[in-house]
């Protein structure tokens, strides 16, 4: 079966807890839930992991070269993840980026992504709606089933 990633970088593992007030009450459990019901229309499988270190999520990355596509929320590796920056530079399957907070209304040096420019399109501030409507963008980004 064809999967599509989802990736969750630091201190995303906490979503539900973590500054709510600012990311939200919605688990990452929550969001891997409503992701799973938004691709399986196209019957695929999604493969959700969350890790706190860049050089884990390089990993993450390469090991899932053949996932159908991907949706990444980098978090703070977005500023200075240049590691990570270059494996979704390698990342062959089409990606979106996703931010929970709207990263343009918060401080100034969260107003740049190393990892946007190569994503096929970013979604940030919609909270955990991000991430479906992320989903359903991939649902047709991507030709293959």
């Amino acid at each position: 079966m064809s999967h599509v990633l989802l990736l969750n970088g630091p201190n995303l593992g906490t979503l539900g807890t973590r500054q709510p007030e600012i990311y939200g009450t919605t688990t990452l459990a929550e969001i891997e839930e409503t992701v799973a019901g938004e691709i399986s229309a196209r019957g695929w499988k999604l493969v959700s992991e969350q890790r706190n270190g860049e050089g884990e999520l390089i990993d993450l990355l390469q090991e899932h070269g053949d996932a159908l596509g991907a949706i990444v929320n980098p978090g703070a590796l977005m500023i200075a993840g240049w590691g990570l920056r270059d494996a979704l530079a390698d990342y062959a399957p089409p990606w979106i980026e996703v931010h929970l907070s709207n990263v343009w209304a918060r401080e100034g040096f969260r107003h740049m992504s190393v990892t946007a420019p190569l994503s096929a399109g970013v979604v940030m501030g919609m909270g955990a709606l991000g991430y479906r409507l992320a989903a359903g963008a991939l649902t047709r980004l991507v030709t293959a089933s």
